[in-house]
């Protein structure tokens, strides 16, 4: 499958399963926007990915996503150097074992996970537009079965929150406004869709015990094969006009009860909006 003349933006892209996503992708001749937090560590995963793939269109940006600030410095800067996006691959993501806050004063698993997506897609939504057909893959989690939205509690301040819920909210969030974007874009030729890589072995969880570190490093499966539903979606024919799906295993799934909740989607989505200020 070549994706040459296809660009494509993985954020979370210099380790786990977005190194290996975006590696797929250059393998397939794509342009990869390598989307990274950290300068040094971007800078060896791209000189990896290049050397592997034989592709020196491997482009390295920089943005921490726990800033809105800085996402939006990076949508100016990036549609600055390219005029088409094709397919956009929200790909990173933490997983805050305790409650704290970004410098924004959100809840951080919120923050990136969910906020963080919205932001930068709705930013792009233009650009991915006019780049048609167009893909938006948004990789979510089985820990979003875990998750509830409280909109009384939204950043969970009220309890002591055990870290699978905290993420799972997170992922539920980003689940729900998956499936209305998905709406709002029927007919555009963009699609959206949200997956889950299955239980990987990747530094997501590094806040962990360095004894469940240890089990997922024997147990847990390797990015490549985290990797391989988001490779998919982004490149293969036979998910071409398919949206709004939740995806494991390269085939459709059914997401939550909660997930599929419309009305929690819509005033999610406003709510979104006002702490985006979009």
């Amino acid at each position: 499958m070549s994706m040459k003349g296809k660009i494509c933006i993985v954020t979370g892209a210099n380790s786990g399963i977005g190194k290996a996503t975006a590696l797929g992708l250059a393998k397939m001749d794509a342009t990869v926007v390598m989307l990274c937090r950290n300068k040094e560590r971007g800078e060896e995963a791209q000189k990896e990915i290049i050397d592997l793939s034989g592709n020196t269109n491997v482009d390295l940006m920089l943005c921490d996503l726990a800033s809105q600030k800085e996402i939006r410095s990076f949508v100016s800067e990036f549609k600055s150097k390219y005029q088409l996006l094709h397919v956009l691959i929200n790909n990173a993501g933490v997983m805050k074992g305790k409650r704290n806050t970004c410098d924004d004063g959100y809840e951080m698993n919120f923050a990136v996970n969910h906020l963080a997506p919205f932001l930068l897609t709705n930013l792009l939504l233009d650009i991915l537009k006019k780049s048609t057909p167009s893909r938006i893959i948004n990789v979510g989690s089985a820990a979003h079965r875990f998750g509830k939205i409280n909109f009384d509690d939204l950043q969970s301040e009220n309890k002591k929150s055990r870290f699978m819920k905290l993420y799972g909210n997170s992922k539920l969030a980003m689940t729900l406004v998956s499936y209305e974007l998905s709406k709002r874009l029927q007919g555009s030729n963009v699609t959206v869709n949200v997956v889950h890589p299955g239980i990987i072995n990747t530094n997501l969880g590094r806040d962990r015990s360095s004894i469940s570190t240890g089990f997922s490093k024997r147990f847990f499966k390797p990015p490549e094969v985290g990797a391989e539903t988001s490779l998919y979606l982004a490149s293969s024919p036979e998910v071409e006009g398919i949206t709004g799906k939740y995806y494991a295993n390269k085939q459709q799934k059914k997401s939550s009860k909660e997930s599929y909740n419309e009305e929690y989607a819509k005033r999610l989505w406003e709510i979104s909006e006002e702490m985006t200020e979009l």
